[in-house]
């Protein structure tokens, strides 16, 4: 006790500000259930397993620490485990992810001796008492980051509920026999509550659901909530009511007295339909679900250095499946576990490690690869948990997602767009400790040919990319006869009220050499501005890559725009191969034999008449402004469509974005001294130039306008020369090598929308496949090659 009261200077007692971390070591995965539980430092009030603790001692001399144990409760095995009902995590009906209940003990620890008090005591002095107090009546800064729940159907109180107007139109909905006012359709019936007409719902992008009945009549009318009939029953809480100005299915605690108006008795319907929730959960059992995640195979679980699940935090499988594809690379093993000891990388970080982006990268790749937590579960059985508890990457997904609006989110999100915010927040940590960067083992330069059909001189640009982005060329199928009586047999089927089974679903398959050859495909752009002959003529662009990667990441484009701009998910095979060689995708530079084509004082002198009316319609009709459809014409020296949407999309958050054209000024002069300090800095001074003059010479501004418009770097960089440049990097910094690739992993997405839906990733792992779904790892039967969303190639050795 003496000792302790000589330290009560480093105990402090937490504020409401404080960030409390007791339930998981912030440099491991230890927690209060690992042995010798978990020790909070009462000082700063971070927490560390038993191993680590006195790293945190040495680096920091903080020697009072509260120490947690916990120890699961005793539960029969014979309790039956409930089928889930709702597509929902962590909620009553849903699946279960809730730790067994533990016994919690607690004891005061003085370090470097580990001496321990009993806690509670009334013999502990009173500030030990009130910090300790404090600490455990304090919710946990990992609990605060951790998604409580998920759902599908979490419903929020309609904003038109309370306030809704409904028509004395005479109307009274019968029990049954509900029929569209406007066509003959008997399923997905939609009854408006306004004025009680009972129309269909959508129509799927596929031809199934309904005639779009209940929708134009809310456009007609702006009536906005309608209830599907089918699913009113005694339980009112369980019937879909959707409300068309806030595009969401909504909750109407008023429901059972706005049916009475319709002189419908809730009470007797029963139950004919599912609800948008159950209709997702149906899913789970389908053909695409159950082929991704090889349901229905007695998958042999794996455990062991490298196979080391992620546990789901409620719609984190996107950054699961990425993460087990990065880690599976040798760059960021070598970087992050080979080199990196976790000791050294707590050493090295800040006062807070949970806010240290190499820290939580070192910890992250020690759980993942280790093979420490790779064990049989301690929990027993249940439907989300097999095998193997895996590891929650809590703080790391708390750090990646800081600032942005999405990724902080507990939204599902798309596994591309996180992979390369990943990539950037790793890029921009490792240029501001000027250190080895891993992520450059994604990075290559992909080389624009643009050649001018009337002089035939050229203009060559490059840019750096870390995916290769690839439509999918529906119509280089290699199965259309069996597409085409396929779909004959389900239009035959539907005339005659069946439905084909999902084993019976024949989907067009296509072979990715295909997708590669439309990437390279020559396209005519029509109206290009030539600096050869001061006027508009046609030009050919063809795309290809500069240099090759260590790592090839492609990019299925799956998701595209339909009729309409309404996104749907192609129903297609890709057909991808263990091994590929892009060697006929080099792009060799400019050529001894060509010309290249005058240089011009700038883009934006030819303010008006540069702009081509064609690209500024087709992206007004879009919806954005037409200064802003006018300048991604001029900047993109009116290339096409596609390149100025690319760029206005780039360019939204430009801070000069809806300034008006200032003609010749937008290229005068900048001041020296604050371009010779960006120079100072290792930008190159054409950038430096660009950038400060979007940001109106303030030089703080320039150095921030650079790093988030990385490709203005590369679209700046003088003319690529020329020759071949099989064995030539353009930086020493970004790999090149051979174009012969060995497929690493895949990750596939189940579901409609990259917003909704799951993700898994198949890992090679010598000989054989791995899958990886949450936190379940096992031995892949049948790796579904063919339904990938992403694509992990790694190159051959030589």
């Amino acid at each position: 006790m003496e000792v302790l009261k000589a330290h009560l200077s480093k105990v402090r007692i937490p504020e409401p500000s404080n960030r409390i971390y007791k339930e998981e070591c912030c440099i491991s995965f230890c927690t209060p259930r690992s042995e010798g539980g978990l020790y909070v430092d009462l000082n700063s009030f971070l927490a560390f397993g038993q191993e680590f603790v006195l790293w945190n001692y040495e680096k920091t001399g903080d020697p009072v620490y509260l120490n947690i144990q916990q120890r699961p409760k005793l539960v029969s095995e014979n309790r039956p485990h409930k089928k889930p009902t709702l597509l929902a995590i962590g909620v009553d009906g849903g699946f279960n992810s809730k730790d067994p209940e533990c016994e919690e003990t607690y004891s005061i620890v003085i370090l470097p001796d580990f001496v321990t008090l009993p806690f509670p005591s009334v013999e502990l002095p009173e500030k030990v008492r009130l910090a300790v107090d404090g600490v455990l009546a304090a919710v946990g800064a990992e609990r605060k980051e951790q998604v409580a729940s998920w759902t599908a159907d979490k419903r929020h109180v309609s904003v038109f509920a309370t306030s809704l107007q409904q028509l004395k139109t005479g109307v009274r909905v019968p029990p049954t026999g509900w029929k569209c006012a406007k066509c003959d359709k008997t399923e997905n019936l939609w009854l408006n509550l306004t004025d009680g007409m009972i129309l269909c719902g959508r129509r799927n992008w596929d031809g199934t659901g309904g005639n779009n009945h209940a929708m134009e009549h809310y456009q007609e009318t702006n009536y906005p909530l309608a209830v599907k009939l089918g699913t009113i029953t005694a339980d009112l809480e369980a019937a879909d009511v959707y409300s068309y100005p806030e595009d969401d299915t909504v909750e109407d605690p008023l429901l059972a007295e706005h049916l009475a108006h319709f002189g419908i008795n809730f009470s007797v319907l029963t139950k004919t339909e599912m609800t948008t929730a159950e209709r997702e959960l149906d899913q789970n059992t389908n053909f695409d679900w159950n082929r991704i995640q090889e349901k229905g195979k007695e998958l042999e679980p794996l455990f062991g250095p490298g196979l080391t699940g992620l546990a789901n935090l409620g719609n984190s499988c996107y950054l699961g499946s990425v993460m087990q594809a990065v880690f599976a690379t040798k760059d960021f093993q070598k970087h992050y576990f080979e080199n990196l000891k976790l000791e050294d990388a707590f050493r090295q970080a800040p006062a807070d490690p949970t806010l240290d982006l190499d820290m939580q990268l070192a910890k992250l790749a020690h759980g993942i690869l280790s093979g420490k937590y790779a064990v049989a579960s301690q929990k027993g059985l249940t439907c989300l948990l097999k095998g193997q508890d895996g590891i929650p990457p809590r703080m790391f997904k708390s750090l990646i997602g800081t600032g942005h609006p999405e990724f902080a989110s507990s939204r599902q999100q798309d596994a591309l767009e996180y992979f390369q915010h990943f990539l950037e927040q790793v890029e921009r940590t490792r240029a501001s400790i000027a250190a080895e960067d891993p992520s450059q083992c994604f990075k290559f330069y992909v080389e624009e040919r643009i050649m001018c059909s009337s002089s035939r001189k050229v203009k060559y640009t490059r840019r750096t990319d870390n995916v290769l982005s690839l439509s999918i060329p529906l119509h280089a199928a290699i199965n259309t006869d069996e597409v085409a009586a396929y779909q004959k047999r389900k239009a035959e089927k539907e005339l005659a009220g069946e439905k084909l089974s999902n084993e019976e679903i024949v989907r067009p398959r296509v072979p990715l050499a295909a997708c590669l050859e439309s990437f390279c495909a020559a396209e005519e752009i029509h109206d290009f501005y030539s600096s050869a002959i001061n006027g508009k003529t046609t030009a050919i662009k063809t795309t290809r890559l500069a240099t090759f990667p260590d790592y090839l990441v492609i990019h299925l484009r799956k998701f595209i725009l339909d009729a309409g701009w309404v996104p749907k998910k192609l129903d297609v095979f890709v057909d991808v191969p263990d091994e590929l060689d892009i060697s006929s995708m080099r792009g060799q530079g400019l050529q001894p034999d060509e010309q290249l084509l005058p240089e011009t004082t700038g883009p934006t002198d030819q303010v008006g008449a540069a702009a081509d009316e064609a690209i500024v319609a087709q992206l007004a009709t879009m919806g954005f402004p037409r200064l802003r459809c006018e300048k991604a014409a001029i900047q993109t020296s009116n290339t096409g469509l596609e390149e100025a949407m690319t760029w206005l999309l780039a360019h939204m958050d430009d801070p000069d974005v809806d300034e008006p054209f200032r003609g010749a000024q937008e290229f005068q002069a900048v001041d020296e001294v604050n371009l010779e300090t960006l120079v100072s800095f290792g930008f190159k001074p054409d950038v430096a130039c660009k950038a400060l003059r979007a940001t109106g010479g303030n030089v703080e501004r320039a150095a921030e306008w650079i790093f988030s418009h990385s490709e203005v770097s590369s679209a700046l960089d003088p003319d690529m020369g020329t020759g071949n440049h099989d064995n030539v990097a353009f930086e020493p910094d970004l790999p090149n090598g051979q174009g012969k690739y060995q497929l690493l992993s895949f990750v596939s997405h189940m579901g409609t929308s990259t917003q909704s839906g799951h993700y898994v990733v198949h890992v090679r792992k010598e000989d054989h496949w791995v899958i990886f779904n949450d936190s379940k790892v096992a031995l892949s039967g049948d790796p579904p090659k063919d339904m990938g969303y992403l694509y992990f190639f790694q190159r051959l050795s030589s």
